[in-house]
């Protein structure tokens, strides 16, 4: 996807700013874009976007991931710490210790 010289700018500014690469900023935005649309649609309100620009701006150092991925995340690890450790695979290597001269 082309973007304009402009709008390429400002997306370096905003990924300099959190410490991201522009890649993953533009990932994030179009995320957090898709995910206002839902919840707007979701909710009954006007089909229409509101404007880019009246969308508050976030704090620096605030958390990226939707809540309920982060949820899902830490769920997942939850259940991970309450399973017994799982085996390694195969025989254990012999190691071969030479005795000091």
């Amino acid at each position: 996807m082309v973007l304009p010289e402009e709008l390429c700018a400002r997306l370096a500014e905003l990924a300099a700013a959190d410490s991201r690469t522009v890649s993953n900023m533009a990932r994030v935005l179009i995320q957090q874009g898709i995910e206002r649309l839902e919840q707007l649609r979701q909710s009954g309100a006007a089909a229409q976007p509101p404007a880019l620009s009246s969308a508050p701006p976030r704090p620096a150092g605030s958390a990226t991931l939707p809540a309920r991925s982060s949820e899902e995340l830490r769920q997942q690890l939850e259940q991970q710490q309450g399973q017994r450790p799982r085996r390694l695979r195969g025989a254990p290597r012999r190691l071969r210790l030479l005795r000091p001269r």
